[in-house]
């Protein structure tokens, strides 16, 4: 029986020595956890303005770029530079204007002619005047012209869209001319500048008596900064009016074309 007892004190003892152990083993575990716990709650803040700051990097990075180029805009001369600028928009809205009127003056020929000559067959020359004048553009204005005169003869028909297709291609031209004079003017404009910067720059070089750079940075920045937004618009402005020329050199060759083929239909429809 004693035996028993001091066996059973043996494991009592054995047993809370190693409860002891294990808990001792365990407390730096639960304090190292408690430590990561806390490191990255006190670094969580610095992440999270970090993300922010990143966020709102590219706005940053906007904003200064506008800045920039406003602080180049006041530094060229807000003179010359405003007027380049203006250049650039009324020779833009011209543009603008003239791309849409000569989209709207653009027709199927093929398809209106192939409509006139059904139109005459069935109703005579008056059904294929109502087919010109219900449609919109130069070129059934020109058939229009010519097929009111069908009652005068061929020749006369012939004559008058000749004459009207001349009137035609003066409206298709309109507004050409003042697009290249702001191309002109824009570039002239820069050069200007370039001028104005330079007299500038020799006025602080003989007001100061010291040719150095700080003293000629301020004129030689003017002229370089006029003469390349200057030389920027009248390129931008010269893409659209060479795009321009194009679109009425397809026009006029199809109006030349389809009025030849108007003719065939008069002379067709006149030997009836």
């Amino acid at each position: 029986m004693k035996k028993f007892f001091a066996m059973m004190t043996v494991v009592a003892f054995l047993g809370f020595g190693a409860a002891n152990v294990m808990a001792q083993d365990a407390a730096p575990v639960v304090a190292e956890e408690t430590t990561t716990e806390a490191v990255v709650e006190e670094a969580a803040p610095a992440v999270e303005e970090a993300a922010v700051v990143e966020e709102a990097a590219p706005v940053a990075n906007e904003q200064s770029m506008y800045q920039v180029l406003k602080i180049k805009f006041i530094e060229g001369g807000a003179g010359f530079m405003s007027l380049v600028v203006f250049c650039l928009i009324f020779g833009l809205a011209l543009s603008i204007e003239r791309i849409i009127y000569l989209n709207l003056a653009n027709v199927n020929t093929n398809k209106l002619l192939k409509r006139i000559d059904e139109a005459w067959a069935k109703g005579g020359v008056e059904a294929a005047l109502e087919i010109c004048r219900n449609t919109r553009g130069p070129i059934a204005s020109i058939f229009y012209q010519g097929l009111s005169r069908y009652d005068e003869g061929v020749e006369v028909v012939e004559k008058s869209v000749a004459s009207y297709g001349s009137v035609q291609l003066g409206l298709l031209e309109r507004n050409l001319s003042w697009i290249s004079l702001f191309i002109g003017l824009s570039s002239m404009l820069g050069f200007l500048g370039t001028i104005v910067g330079m007299i500038q720059a020799f006025d602080k070089i003989q007001q100061v008596g010291d040719m150095s750079a700080s003293v000629v940075a301020g004129g030689i920045k003017v002229a370089l900064l006029t003469t390349l937004l200057g030389l920027v618009v009248a390129m931008i402005l010269q893409v659209f009016y060479n795009y321009l020329l194009a679109r009425i050199d397809s026009i006029v060759t199809d109006m030349e074309d389809s009025s030849i083929s108007l003719l065939d239909i008069v002379v067709k429809y006149s030997k009836k």
